[in-house]
């Protein structure tokens, strides 16, 4: 019940950081979380995937971090996409990110008919608020599939993005460098498949960017290697 109640004044109210829920009078992030939440620096804060030039994440996803964006997905506190469009804001500027045009990796139909909004359409809508730049719908979703947090093993989730994204305004992403974003980034399966269709699509580069990662896992040896065997041709 007290749950319930501290949601609903977060919807009503949002004066509670984002993170650990206390009050902040109106800060999305209080000091103290502005210190202790789990950043991830160095070499870690860049990574690469199959048609994926660098992809920029500053959080790992675990601990309070998790538990906000769970909140943001599931409990409808939309709220929260502008504090992280803040904090990736700083993360992309930090590290010059070339990019002309912003978009998102959707949501299927099904999904955003249940859940009500898009959580990485209002991350991206935020971010290129911040960066001044356009924000547009590049890709369409055009099937429902189970969530990749509920797919094991980086070949699965290879085969559950694979062949479910299209281009949705080939005109407008033709020659176009072009800033993927999303909330989670896991194996890198998702952005890969989306990089794909905008490379197909005529998109001059892509990068990506998400709130979170996961703390890199070891990967095998067959793993990189068909990794290392998908180029554009």
């Amino acid at each position: 019940m007290r749950a319930a109640v501290e949601t609903l004044l977060e919807l009503l109210y949002p004066r509670r950081c984002a993170f650990c829920r206390r009050l902040t009078g109106g800060e999305g992030v209080c000091a103290a979380c502005r210190k202790e939440l789990p950043a991830v620096r160095g070499e870690a804060l860049e990574q690469r995937f199959p048609y994926v030039e660098r992809c920029l994440a500053p959080l790992y996803y675990e601990g309070a971090v998790r538990e906000s964006l769970l909140r943001y997905k599931f409990g409808g506190l939309r709220a929260y996409g502008k504090i992280y469009s803040e904090i990736l804001s700083k993360c992309v500027d930090g590290k010059e990110i070339s990019c002309d045009i912003i978009t998102w990796v959707p949501l299927s139909r099904k999904r955003l008919r249940r859940r009500g909004y898009d959580q990485a359409r209002l991350l991206a809508e935020g971010l290129a608020e911040h960066l001044g730049l356009p924000c547009v719908r590049l890709l369409d979703k055009t099937r429902d599939t189970p969530p990749q947090s509920g797919v094991g093993g980086a070949e699965a989730r290879r085969a559950n993005a694979a062949g479910v994204y299209r281009a949705a305004d080939p005109a407008r992403t033709a020659g176009r460098r072009v800033l993927l974003v999303d909330d989670i980034v896991t194996t890198g399966a998702t952005f890969s498949a989306c990089a794909a269709v905008l490379r197909m699509a005529g998109a001059a580069s892509v990068s990506a960017a998400a709130l979170a990662r996961r703390r890199e896992e070891p990967r095998k040896t067959d793993d990189l290697r068909r990794e290392r065997a998908h180029t554009i041709d």
